[in-house]
């Protein structure tokens, strides 16, 4: 299962009931019974979300079943099943999954943040950005940032350079330490010519995860751009290293730097 599957697996809520001296609002928080059918449903979902993770499609999909037979109207089962389908790639059962789930729960920040980033892993990111917007108006969302991020991504792939790198910055306002605004926002300024700004972008990054293909061919480039030939020398023999079948090493043998 593929990093960005696992970056989307997302928390289950669990029932909630406001007290009659506090004012409600309705922030898209599933609500009601906290009966038997209810309770079964959120177990067997929270089970298939663990399976999930570990690539045991299949289990997880007969966990979702027994879900959404105890409790048809529960949404986060919709939203697991939308993200197992899209693992499955079956876009067409993701889409429907994802549909009904907000159907049921049209204000839920994680079912519209996933629903978001299908729509733009399936080449419509006009569409996705909307539903990223919607996860992030709900007050009591508890990760804005992936959402802005999420929305940087997708308008990146729009080539809508100035709306991403907004949306990045907003990311990492809330988040300083989120590495894939981190490195986007460095790509964004070294295409800027803002040189010293990228630097520092990609040597946080590099700090905070192990450095990847992307992050050292992007530091490379800047060193070659600030001069310092020693550090270029010393990136490119990483790249070599850890990264031989990469893009980014062909680009470097071909001397394609811009």
């Amino acid at each position: 299962m593929n990093r960005i599957a696992l970056a989307l697996v997302f928390s289950l809520l669990g029932c909630a009931t406001a007290t009659p001296t506090e004012p409600t609002v309705d922030t898209g928080t599933i609500t009601g019974d906290a009966g038997e059918p209810r309770n079964r449903a959120k177990i067997h979902t929270e089970l298939a979300s663990l399976y999930f993770e570990k690539g045991n499609m299949g289990v997880a999909l007969e966990e979702l079943r027994i879900a959404t037979s105890a409790d048809p109207s529960y949404p986060p089962a919709y939203g697991m099943f939308g993200l197992v389908y899209m693992e499955l790639r079956e876009n067409q059962l993701a889409e429907t999954s994802f549909q009904r789930g907000l159907g049921l729960a049209p204000l839920d920040p994680d079912l519209n943040h996933n629903y978001g980033w299908f729509l733009c892993q399936t080449a419509r990111e006009n569409e996705s950005i909307k539903y990223f917007l919607q996860a992030i108006r709900n007050p009591l969302y508890a990760t804005p940032a992936r959402s802005f991020a999420a929305a940087g991504a997708c308008a990146l792939r729009k080539n809508e350079v100035k709306d991403a790198e907004q949306y990045f910055l907003r990311a990492l306002a809330l988040d300083a330490d989120d590495p894939g605004s981190m490195l986007q926002l460095g790509q964004i300024r070294f295409r800027q010519g803002q040189y010293e700004e990228a630097r520092r972008l990609v040597a946080r990054f590099n700090k905070l995860v192990e450095p990847n293909a992307e992050s050292l061919w992007l530091a490379l480039r800047i060193e070659r751009k600030l001069g310092e030939r020693v550090v270029e020398a010393n990136l490119a023999g990483q790249l070599r290293r850890l990264f031989p079948g990469s893009r980014e090493y062909q680009l470097l043998q071909r001397g394609e730097f811009d």
